[in-house]
């Protein structure tokens, strides 16, 4: 995969929410700091998932990516673009390239608009089809994504959660993106809709060559879709490897500790196995903990972990961590 030509570069990417005091005379008394210098790569045609528990700044990653956030500092680089400097015009143009999917399907979708309008919104703004070309372009997407072409006048609350987000995909691929963002895509769903869901994903990603950046929590899931898997905690990533030697070989406590949580449908290998039990809450992204941002809630912390920030470093090939003992 290293190999492969680099889709999306991110570089000491920090996005900081201000925290602000007063009614009138407002001033900043702090920050939230929900992603703290993070760093990696996304690679043609591959599916990264991110994973990490809720809070983390997994959303936020992706939506500073598309800067639908603009980033407090750091870089983004989509092929060799540099979107953090780009100007309004130049964003309209490449996020023809870029799309996302939300988690939400009951939100994302305007109710007053009509499944037509909604997934022909992106072929106006880009002006990429006109008049009869968009409505037979409406009814290909739509084709897609398994939905009945004579549904285009109807409103999203006419369609099932399943549908909404079918809609959803359908509306994403509209202006032939080549990296999709998605966001969860599937936690809003029953789970015999969720198979269908990213079966369909990875369908479309071999049939147009799409780049994805997957948002979840299952990690079941994660291993049946990504290729790579990154890990977030409090703002950043901890561990990040290829999808087999990320479950068969996990080195940062914190990973270890989700992957001991994962349901295994056999009741003698989930007897034989050791259980990581994190004690307490996740400190506030407000005020992170100093050194390694998980020694409060780490099993083998050493006292250096509250001292020193750990070295971003790759321990085999492909297979980086952030921890003083991994």
């Amino acid at each position: 995969m290293s190999d492969k030509q680099i889709l999306v570069r991110v570089r000491e990417l920090k996005k900081y929410f201000p925290i602000t005091q007063g009614i009138i005379f407002q001033r900043e008394i702090g920050a939230c700091k929900a992603v703290d210098d993070v760093s990696f790569d996304i690679y043609k045609g591959e599916t990264l998932g991110l994973v990490g528990e809720s809070g983390c700044g997994k959303t936020t990653i992706g939506r500073t990516i598309l800067q639908l956030y603009r980033p407090t500092s750091g870089e983004v680089y989509f092929e060799d673009l540099d979107l953090v400097s780009a100007s309004g015009r130049k964003l309209r143009e490449l996020r023809k390239r870029m799309q996302m999917i939300f988690q939400d399907p009951y939100a994302s979708l305007n109710s007053r608009w009509t499944i037509s309008r909604i997934i022909g919104e992106p072929l106006r703004v880009h002006k990429l089809y006109s008049g009869a070309e968009q409505t037979d372009r409406v009814e290909e997407l739509l084709d897609l994504v398994s939905i009945d072409a004579h549904c285009v006048n109807r409103y999203p609350h006419e369609f099932s959660g399943g549908q909404r987000q079918r809609i959803g995909i359908a509306r994403a691929l509209a202006s032939e993106p080549e990296f999709i963002i998605c966001d969860e895509p599937i936690s809003a769903l029953d789970v015999s809709i969720q198979a269908q869901v990213v079966n369909l994903l990875e369908d479309l990603q071999e049939q147009f060559g799409l780049t994805y950046l997957f948002i979840a929590h299952d990690l079941s899931m994660v291993r049946h879709i990504c290729n790579r898997v990154a890990v977030m905690y409090l703002g950043v990533i901890v561990e990040l490897a290829y999808r087999d030697e990320f479950y068969t070989n996990p080195l940062h406590p914190y990973t270890q500790a989700l992957l001991s949580a994962v349901p295994i449908p056999d009741p003698v290998v989930t007897r034989a196995r050791q259980r990581v039990i994190l004690e307490g809450d996740p400190p506030s992204p407000i005020n992170p903990p100093s050194g390694c941002r998980f020694h409060t809630r780490c099993p083998i912390a050493k006292d250096y972990c509250s001292e020193d920030v750990p070295e971003w470093r790759e321990v085999k090939k492909g297979h980086w961590v952030a921890c003083h003992d991994a």
